[in-house]
């Protein structure tokens, strides 16, 4: 499993939006400066997430985005799964590649399954209010 660019700066908008919940809609021309990503990139991520009802927009004067929900109920594993095609570590747990031949004789398919589980577990744990947080004491993530 590889994180895309866009899995990261989807990340990275959802804890700019959750820094700023305060000041209202963001307009995207700040929140791209702020995260130094192209304008027109970062429209492609923002589509994306306000189609999953993670953030709405406002047109015209006064209108951006902003998050839907507190940034504590975002998880980075809901976020990851709308912008990666896959979070499944081998591509025989990928649903999309269909079922193995030869599942039923792997000998390494439980140790595969549960590093998927272990994955899933960690993402599920931790949410934008937590990275947000961690950012600003200190304890940096880098995305």
């Amino acid at each position: 499993m590889l994180i895309s660019t866009k899995g990261r700066y989807a990340l990275r908008v959802m804890i700019d939006l959750a820094e700023h919940q305060s000041d209202g809609f963001i307009p995207l021309k700040e929140i791209a400066q702020r995260q130094d990503i192209s304008e027109k990139y970062l429209e492609s991520i923002i589509k994306l997430l306000v189609r999953a009802g993670m953030l709405s927009g406002l047109r015209g004067k006064g209108g951006g985005y902003k998050l839907t929900r507190a940034p504590e109920q975002y998880t980075v594993d809901a976020v990851l799964r709308l912008t990666e095609n896959t979070l499944a570590p081998v591509s025989c747990l990928d649903e999309a590649s269909g079922t193995c031949a030869n599942a039923a004789e792997c000998r390494t398919i439980a140790l595969w399954q549960g590093l998927d589980r272990l994955i899933s577990d960690y993402l599920s744990g931790i949410t934008v209010g937590d990275l947000m947080r961690r950012e600003s004491s200190g304890d940096n993530y880098v995305i």
